[in-house]
């Protein structure tokens, strides 16, 4: 084998393991974003919203914890975490861009899920940062290959 060849392959291997980095960084984003939006902002978060940062306040944890530890089985711990989060995720869109009804909402008491507490850009809402950063640490969590 070349050394260019070693070098393409040393550089994917590399991409591969920082992808836990990235998945790491965008839970605890999130889950700092989470807390500025509830304490800070002071928007109370509706049903699914909890929902959502059940799923994503441990894999801040998790993720975390496997990369200090060099387990090569974290994806396995955090995916379907993960997953699950990215579920409530992609419903908390449909429902708040009406393609799912709302009686069919978890939100009888309190904050309703389809209130809009942020539009950034005429589109960016809360709903949707969530649901871009489970699809993010998901995919990083699927591609994410350890040093062998």
């Amino acid at each position: 084998m070349g050394n260019t060849e070693r070098i393409g392959n040393q550089g994917n291997a590399n991409l591969f393991e920082a992808l836990a980095y990235v998945a790491w960084i965008v839970a605890l984003l999130s889950t700092v974003g989470s807390l500025f939006f509830s304490e800070v902002m002071n928007f109370p978060p509706c049903a699914l919203c909890w929902y959502q940062r059940i799923a994503v306040y441990p894999l801040v944890l998790i993720i975390g914890a496997g990369i200090v530890l060099r387990d090569a089985r974290m994806k396995y711990y955090a995916l379907p975490l993960c997953l699950c989060g990215l579920a409530l995720a992609v419903y908390h869109n449909l429902l708040y861009y009406g393609v799912v009804s709302e009686t069919l909402a978890p939100c009888s008491q309190g904050v309703s899920c389809t209130e809009t507490q942020i539009e950034w850009f005429g589109f960016v809402t809360i709903p949707l940062l969530s649901l871009a950063a489970f699809a993010v640490i998901a995919l990083c969590l699927l591609f994410y290959k350890p040093k062998e």
